[in-house]
Parts: C-alpha cells; structure tokens; sequence
C-alpha cells in the first residue's frame, strides 16, 4: 500500500503539520526569541522532515504572515505575529480562545430549533427556496467561568445531519466539532462581516452588559473544501476578548 504521506494530500496535510509544530517552536520551543530561522538543511535536520515539506511549511507560514523569506538574508520572524493569539483573519473557536486566556469554558440558555429558511438565508447556503428548505438554529450563551462573553447563533441546513436524530447530539460542543461529527463536513474557510451593534434587548440581558458597551458582531458563511457553504454563523463578542488582524500588503 502506497505510504499517504507520499500522495499530494498526504503531503499537504504532512506540510501543515510541519507548519503548525514549527509556529509552536517559534512560540515556546527552541526557536523562541529568535528573530531568524536557520536553512532549510538545518530545519530539516531538526523537525524530521524532508526538505520539500521545510519548504511548504515555511510558505505556509509565510503566506499567514509569521515570516517573511528574503533573498540574500534568510527567513526572518515577526515576533509580533508570532505572539498574537486570536487571528479573525484565522478560524477562530471561542472554546478554544477562552481556555487560552486561562478561563473554563462553557454554554449555557442553549436552544436548538428547527425554522423555514427565509429566501436569503437559503441563498446564502446555496438551498432553493422553492420548496424553503427547513433549517437547525442552535442558540447559545457561552461563559468564561461565570462571566458571560458572547451569544452565537449557528444556522444550517437540516439536510446535513441526513435523518439523524438532534435530541441525540450534543449541541453545547463546538459548532464546527458537530459538523465534522455527525455532518461528516470539515469547514475549511468563512467569509465574515464585522459590525459594531447594540445586540437585541434579549441578547444584552443574558451577556449583562452596561448600557454603555457596545457589540463586535461577526456574521459569517462556512465553506466545505469544495466551497459549498455549509452553516452560518452569527456571534455577538463582548470586549472580553482581544482581537487581532494580519493584512499582508505585498
């Protein structure tokens, strides 16, 4: 049997993991502080690896704005990206920022329903509305230990669990888990708008906001790998997280 590893999938997704270990060095192993990287052979060397899978990982890398390669000099490090934690211009999972920030996470006031799609939703997940498709809403507010951070509705179609029972999932998980789960669809990219709101009545009552503070309101579209739009999502963020933005120019 032919090795994955050796197959054009097998190497991409070998070179992402490569990628993914090296940005962990950056960050807390040995190259941390480091405003340069060493040659491809010398990486090579001590990542494991092939030097064809060096030489993707660090166009990975270079591509989400960690370095930059330049000839006549090397692989220089911006030490600045490299510490940033939350990336919109990345997935980002709420989950996972909260933990990071040293907190529990969890979900709580979840609601899970079946709705008619209206004409745009259903165009925007790429449904015919004629007849309109039914749709799964799944409601939620999630803490930092106590204290709630943000509300999230995640919308998509109910075609996508093919039969399966909803009562029989666990919908306080994750959103993109559920899908690659029991949808067997991994999201690999979204299209996201970005709004400043006031939140609904219902929504600043269960975040407990003053009547000051305003919303970061992110309305997103996720994409399959084969660029059907699977599920959106709207998430309301208060100021407790950070954000950041890595625009490359050039």
């Amino acid at each position: 049997m032919q090795n994955t590893t050796d197959t054009p999938l097998g190497g991409a997704l070998r070179s992402q993991r490569t990628a993914e270990d090296l940005l962990g060095e950056l960050r807390n192993g040995r190259y941390a502080g480091t405003a340069q990287l060493p040659s491809e052979v010398e990486l090579s060397a001590a990542l494991g690896v092939s030097r064809t899978v060096v030489r993707d990982a660090l166009s990975i890398l270079e591509r989400e704005g960690y370095l930059e390669r330049v000839r006549g000099i090397g692989t220089l490090v911006n030490r600045d990206v490299v510490q940033v934690e939350n990336r919109m211009d990345q997935k980002l999972e709420f989950y996972r920022m909260i933990r990071d920030a040293g907190r529990d996470p969890r979900s709580d006031n979840l609601l899970v329903t079946r709705e008619t799609a209206s004409p745009a939703l259903a165009r925007r997940l790429g449904l015919s509305d004629d007849p309109a498709p039914t749709l799964v809403f799944v409601r939620r507010r999630v803490l930092a230990d106590d204290t709630p951070v943000l509300y999230s509705t995640d919308i998509l179609p109910l075609a996508l669990f093919d039969g399966k029972r909803l009562d029989t999932i666990d919908f306080s998980r994750p959103i993109f888990d559920i899908v690659a789960e029991h949808c067997h669809t991994e999201v690999t990219k979204t299209l996201a708008h970005l709004h400043a709101v006031t939140g609904t009545p219902a929504i600043r009552r269960q975040l407990g906001l003053r009547p000051d503070q305003a919303l970061m309101q992110l309305e997103e579209t996720c994409y399959s790998r084969l660029c059907q739009p699977v599920l959106c999502c709207q998430t309301c963020y208060t100021d407790f997280f950070n954000f950041a933005i890595v625009r490359k120019l050039l």
